[in-house]
C-alpha cells in the first residue's frame, strides 16, 4: 500500500540506491523502504502517484517514458534548491556568526498563516538535531534559526522546514515575491476547491431532487460514485494543505486547528467512500468539498489580513533605499546601480539631494545637510562636510555627496534601531502565551469529546455518530484563542507606528493595560525643553570658556546656555583655552586656560569641594519662584557666577496627567532641579509635594523605581539619554522628544512626537487591546460551548457547520482588526521641538 499523503514512509533501508518511481530522480538512500516495488524520493512524488493511479491515468506513465524529456522532478525545491543553502556564497550572503560558534539565519516562509504555525516552526531544535533555537514572527512569516555548525548543515534545517510544510527562502531580497507566489498558489488552490465544491453541489442537488422523483439506481450510484472522485480530489489537493498541517502537529506534538479539521475531513472522506461502495447511507462528499472551500477562503482572509498588520508594522523598516549609486572601483569615476545589499564596507557610494543614505559612512565629497530625525528626534538639517559622519536613513538635502560606506545593513545604526523593535515584537506577552497553552489543550478537549459523541451515537445509528461526530470537530473553532490575540497585538503596534508611537514589544501593551505608577522626568517631558538662559549674575568674563564647555553635554540646560551665547562671535575662545571637558552628573567640569570651570547644579558645586555664596543663594531662591532652575560657576574653588535657565511648561501636560489618573494611574515627577523649581512645575500641571522627587541623578532616578514592591506596573517617561538608567528599569520604558536611537536602547516605547498627547494615546490603545482580546476570548469560548453542545446532539450537520465555522472565525478577526474606537486627544504643542 502506498503511504498517504501526510505520513511518514516506512522505515529506510541504508545503502541501496534507485530512482524515483514518479519522476526518475535518484532516490536518497535513507528513503529506500525493503520490500517495496515503488520507491520515491519524496511525499510529494508518493502523493502524485497514488493519485494518477486512483484515478486510472497509468497511461501517463507510459506516454511519460516514450518522451526524451522525464518529467520534472517534483522534489526540486527539495534537492537543487536547498543545497545552495550550504554554499559560501549564501553564507557569506544571510548568515551571521556568533561568538560562541553557532550561525544565525533569517527565513522567509511559505504557508505561515496562524499561530498554530509558530508552535510548529518554534519545536524545529526537538525536530533537527543541532538547532538551537527557532523563532517565527508571524506577522512577517519570518523565523531566525541560531544552530550549531558542526551538527547540522543549513541545507538539512531547510529540508526538515518544507518537510513540515514551510519552504524556507532567504529572507532578505525574497519576502515580497514569496509572499506574491503563496499568494498566487493560496488563489489558484482556492479556485479548485471552489470549482469542485460547486459540481459536488449540482451533483448533490441531482441526488436530493432524485430521492422525490424515484431515479433510477444505476444514475443514482452513478452520481454517487462521480460525487466521490471530485470529492476525493478535493481533499487530495487542496485539502492536504490541513492533512500537512495536522501531521506536522503530531509529528512535533503541538495540537492545533488542523488536527481536528483533518480528523473531520479524513473521517467524512472514509465514511463517504465505504458509503458509495457499499450502495448505502450519506456521503457527505458535497459538504465536505465545500467545507475545504470555505476554510481556504477563511484561511486565505487571515493571510490577508495579516499581510496588512505586517505592512502597517513594515513602515518602520522602510528606512532606507532599495538601490543605490556605486563608484566603480575601475577608477575611471563611471557609476553603477547596485541592490543596497551588495554595497560592502569601504565602497564609495554618490547619493544625490533628496535620497535617503544607504549606508553608515564618512563624507568624502560634497558639502550638505542630513536630516535624521528618526535617529536624533530632530528635524532642522545638520550640515555635513567631508570628514563628517553619516547614517544609513537619513535624508539627504542641498546637493550630492560621496561617502565612504563603514558599516551596511544590520550593522548600521538604524539596523541596530530596527533590530530592537524586531525582536522586541517577537516577544510573547503573558496573554498570548497563555492562550497558545489554552488553545493547545482546546484540541485535545475537541478531540477526546468526538470520540465520545461518535461511540454514544454509534449505539444507535452509525451512520447518524459519523454525522455528528465530523459536524463537532468542524464547528469547533479557538481561532480566537490560537490567532485572534496576537493578530489583536500587531494590529494595534501597527497602528501606533503610523502614530509615530514606536512599540518595541506587544508585551508593552499587555503591561500598560493595567493601571500603575508612572514616574515622569521633568525637563523636555513636561516642559517644553526649550530653555532659555532668562538671567546672568557675576563674572560675564568666563561667558566664553562656559559655552565652550557646556557644548559637550547634551542636556537641555547646556544646549540652553549654547545657544543664548554660543552665537555671538565675541564669545568665540581659541582651541587651546579649554581642554580635558568631563560631562558629570549634574554639570560640567572643564580645565582651562584660566583654571578648573565647573558648570552645575548646587549639587554639582558641593561635589566639586565649592561653596556657594549668600547672594547667589537669594538669587537662587527668587528663580525658584519663576520655576526658573538655578545653575552656579565656579572658579577653582570658588562660585564666581549663578545663571537663571527657564523652561515653559507644555500646555498638554496638566490635562493628560488629570486623564491618566481618571483611568488610575498614579503620576510622580523626578528631576535633578531643586525642590523649590519642581514645585513650581508640579503646581502648574496639578501634582502635590508628595508626588515630587527633586534634586535626583540619573543614577537615584532608578532607585526611586525601586521604592515600592507593590506588583503595580511601573512606567518611566524620560527623554532617552541622560534617563537610560532608569528607562531600563522600569517594567516599562517611554522615552519622549529625545534621540531615537538611545531610547530604543535603553525604552520599551519612543514617542516621536512632543507632549504626554502620545503616553496617554499609548495606554489608551493598551486598555483598548486588552478589552478587545477579553472579548475575542468570551466570544470565542460561548460560540464553541454552544455550537459544540449542538453538534453533539445532533441538531448541526457537517454542512452547516462547515459554514458557522469560517463565519465565526472570521467575526472574531473583524474584531480584532477592527478594535475599539480611541477618544479624541489634544494635538501636542506646535511650538515645541518637533520630529
Amino acid at each position: 500500500m502506498l503511504p498517504q499523503p501526510g505520513h511518514d514512509l516506512p522505515r529506510a533501508v541504508k545503502g541501496a540506491s534507485c530512482s524515483c518511481s514518479h519522476c526518475g530522480q535518484p532516490v536518497p538512500r535513507g528513503l529506500i523502504v525493503a520490500g517495496r516495488e515503488q520507491q520515491f524520493c519524496c511525499q510529494g512524488c508518493a502523493s502524485v502517484y497514488e493519485l494518477i493511479h486512483g484515478c486510472g491515468l497509468d497511461a501517463y506513465y507510459r506516454l511519460r517514458d516514450q518522451s526524451e524529456t522525464a518529467a520534472q522532478a517534483v522534489p526540486a525545491a527539495d534537492g537543487d534548491r536547498l543545497a545552495v543553502f550550504d554554499t559560501d556564497k549564501f553564507h557569506e550572503l544571510y548568515v551571521r556568526s556568533r561568538e560562541d560558534g553557532a550561525c544565525l539565519v533569517d527565513l522567509v516562509l511559505e504557508g505561515v498563516h496562524c499561530a498554530a504555525c509558530v508552535w510548529l516552526i518554534e519545536k524545529l531544535p526537538r525536530v533537527v538535531p543541532g538547532v538551537l533555537e527557532a523563532r517565527l514572527s508571524l506577522r512577517q512569516a519570518t523565523v531566525r534559526v541560531t544552530w550549531d555548525p558542526a551538527k547540522v548543515e543549513l541545507s538539512e534545517i531547510a529540508k526538515a522546514l518544507s518537510t513540515l510544510g514551510y519552504p524556507p527562502h532567504p529572507a532578505r531580497g525574497n519576502k515580497d515575491t514569496v509572499q506574491l507566489a503563496e499568494q498566487r498558489t493560496m488563489l489558484i488552490r482556492m479556485g479548485v476547491a471552489g470549482a469542485l465544491a460547486g459540481n459536488t453541489m449540482l451533483l448533490a442537488f441531482a441526488l436530493y431532487t432524485g430521492l422525490f422523483s424515484a431515479m433510477e439506481q444505476q444514475f443514482t450510484q452513478l452520481f454517487r460514485w462521480a460525487s466521490a472522485v471530485l470529492g476525493m480530489i478535493a481533499l487530495a489537493w487542496p485539502g492536504r494543505v490541513f492533512f500537512q498541517g495536522a501531521w506536522a502537529a503530531l509529528r512535533t506534538r503541538s495540537p492545533h486547528l488542523d488536527v481536528p479539521i483533518a480528523l473531520a475531513l479524513g473521517v467524512g472522506g472514509v465514511a463517504g467512500l465505504v458509503n458509495v461502495i457499499l450502495a448505502r447511507g450519506e456521503i457527505y462528499f458535497d459538504s465536505l468539498a465545500v467545507l475545504v472551500f470555505l476554510l481556504l477562503v477563511g484561511r486565505f482572509i487571515q493571510y490577508r489580513q495579516q499581510r496588512r498588520a505586517d505592512e502597517s508594522v513594515g513602515l518602520l523598516f522602510s528606512l532606507t533605499p532599495t538601490h543605490c549609486r556605486r563608484v566603480v572601483a575601475s577608477g575611471d569615476g563611471s557609476i553603477e546601480q547596485v541592490p543596497v545589499e551588495a554595497v560592502q564596507v569601504s565602497d564609495l557610494l554618490q547619493v544625490h539631494a533628496g535620497e535617503l543614505i544607504p549606508a553608515d559612512g564618512t563624507v568624502e565629497e560634497g558639502n550638505a545637510s542630513v536630516i535624521a530625525s528618526l535617529l536624533t528626534g530632530e528635524s532642522a538639517p545638520v550640515p555635513i562636510q567631508p570628514g563628517d559622519g553619516v547614517c544609513a536613513g537619513s535624508q539627504l538635502a542641498g546637493s550630492t555627496i560621496r561617502l565612504r560606506v563603514s558599516a551596511v545593513g544590520e550593522a548600521t545604526r538604524v539596523g541596530r534601531l530596527m533590530e530592537l523593535v524586531q525582536r522586541g515584537v517577537a516577544d510573547k506577552p503573558q496573554i498570548v502565551a497563555l492562550t497558545d497553552r489554552i488553545a493547545g489543550w482546546f484540541v485535545v478537549a475537541v478531540g477526546t469529546i468526538a470520540l465520545g459523541v461518535f461511540a454514544a451515537w454509534s449505539l444507535f445509528d452509525l451512520g447518524a455518530a459519523v454525522d455528528h461526530a465530523v459536524a463537532l470537530l468542524i464547528i469547533a473553532c479557538p481561532c480566537a484563542l490560537g490567532l485572534a490575540t496576537p493578530l489583536t497585538l500587531a494590529v494595534m503596534i501597527g497602528r501606533s507606528a503610523r502614530s509615530d508611537i514606536l512599540i518595541k514589544s506587544g508585551a508593552v501593551l499587555d503591561r500598560l493595560a493595567t493601571p500603575g505608577r508612572i514616574l515622569m522626568d521633568k525637563t523636555g517631558t513636561m516642559t517644553r525643553g526649550a530653555m532659555r538662559v532668562e538671567q546672568w549674575v557675576g563674572d560675564e568674563s568666563l561667558r566664553p570658556l562656559v559655552v565652550e564647555a557646556e557644548r559637550h553635554a547634551t542636556h537641555p540646560i547646556a544646549q540652553a546656555v549654547v545657544r543664548q551665547y554660543g552665537a555671538d562671535t565675541t564669545m568665540s575662545v581659541a582651541a587651546d583655552e579649554v581642554d580635558a571637558v568631563q560631562v558629570l552628573a549634574n554639570g560640567v567640569k572643564a580645565r582651562t586656560s584660566r583654571g578648573l570651570v565647573c558648570v552645575g547644579s548646587r549639587a554639582c558645586m558641593g561635589e566639586a569641594g565649592c561653596t556657594v555664596p549668600s547672594v547667589f543663594l537669594e538669587h537662587a531662591e527668587s528663580w525658584a519662584e519663576q520655576a526658573c532652575t538655578t545653575v552656579y560657576v565656579s572658579l577653582g574653588a570658588e562660585v564666581v557666577a549663578a545663571l537663571a535657565v527657564g523652561d515653559a511648561v507644555r500646555s498638554d501636560v496638566r490635562q493628560s496627567i488629570a486623564q491618566l489618573r481618571a483611568w488610575g494611574w498614579q503620576i510622580e515627577m523626578l528631576t535633578g532641579d531643586e525642590q523649590a523649581v519642581a514645585e513650581q512645575v508640579a503646581q502648574a500641571v496639578g501634582l502635590d509635594r508628595s508626588s515630587l522627587h527633586a534634586g535626583v541623578s540619573p543614577e537615584q532616578k532608578r532607585n526611586v523605581l525601586k521604592q515600592r514592591g507593590d506588583g503595580l506596573p511601573v512606567a518611566m517617561v524620560g527623554d532617552g539619554v541622560n534617563d537610560a538608567a532608569a528607562l531600563a528599569a522600569a517594567d516599562v520604558g517611554i522615552a519622549v522628544s529625545g534621540g531615537a536611537e538611545a531610547s530604543m536602547a535603553a525604552a520599551d516605547v519612543y514617542l516621536a512626537k512632543p507632549g504626554l498627547t502620545g503616553l496617554v494615546e499609548l495606554i489608551a490603545r493598551a486598555r483598548s487591546c486588552r478589552a478587545v482580546v477579553k472579548q475575542n476570548l468570551a466570544l470565542s469560548l460561548t460560540y464553541n460551548a454552544v455550537a459544540i453542545s449542538l453538534a453533539a446532539a445532533g441538531l448541526v450537520t457537517p454542512l452547516v457547520a462547515a459554514v458557522l465555522m469560517p463565519l465565526s472565525s472570521a467575526a472574531v478577526l473583524a474584531l480584532a482588526m477592527k478594535g475599539r474606537r480611541l477618544p479624541a486627544f489634544q494635538q501636542p504643542d506646535r511650538e515645541g521641538p518637533q520630529r
